[in-house]
């Protein structure tokens, strides 16, 4: 295996790049109340859903670097999570409830356009992703 194969393509190295930023996030909201599917967690239960995060986020990073076959349906799979956790969340948690996690007022138009933004992206990104599925050419199951 030459050098040049062992290099991770451009397409997988901007999917990582997503992920990256995805895992900053992720530990930016770390000691913040954290909504999971229509329920906002605080203290330590919101905690450990933020290290969670982190840890698939990583995962996730480390996965596309390799290559992984089973990153590649994992990230599909939590792409549709994270909408589905969006949309349900929309759906139960009223737009006072966002204001207070936020700690600022958030006009319900607004906060519904966010968030089908983000939904959209986050399908965008799901295609993306199957679109470079060719990339993703290492079929062990093991990331060591």
């Amino acid at each position: 295996m030459s050098a040049e194969s062992a290099r991770p393509p451009l397409a997988l190295l901007a999917i990582a790049a997503v992920y990256l930023f995805s895992l900053l996030l992720a530990v930016s909201n770390y000691g913040y109340p954290f909504p999971f599917m229509g329920s906002c967690y605080t203290g330590g239960a919101a905690d450990c859903f933020v290290f969670g995060d982190s840890m698939i986020s990583l995962y996730f990073i480390i996965g596309i670097l390799k290559r992984q076959r089973l990153t590649l349906w994992l990230l599909i799979a939590y792409n549709l999570l994270d909408v589905g956790n969006a949309l349900v969340n929309l759906a139960l948690l009223s737009p006072a409830q966002y204001a207070s996690l936020a700690e600022a007022p958030i006009p319900e138009g607004e906060l519904r356009l966010n968030v089908m933004v983000a939904a959209l992206l986050l399908m965008l990104l799901n295609l993306y992703v199957f679109a470079n599925r060719r990339h993703f050419n290492n079929r062990s199951p093991y990331l060591f």
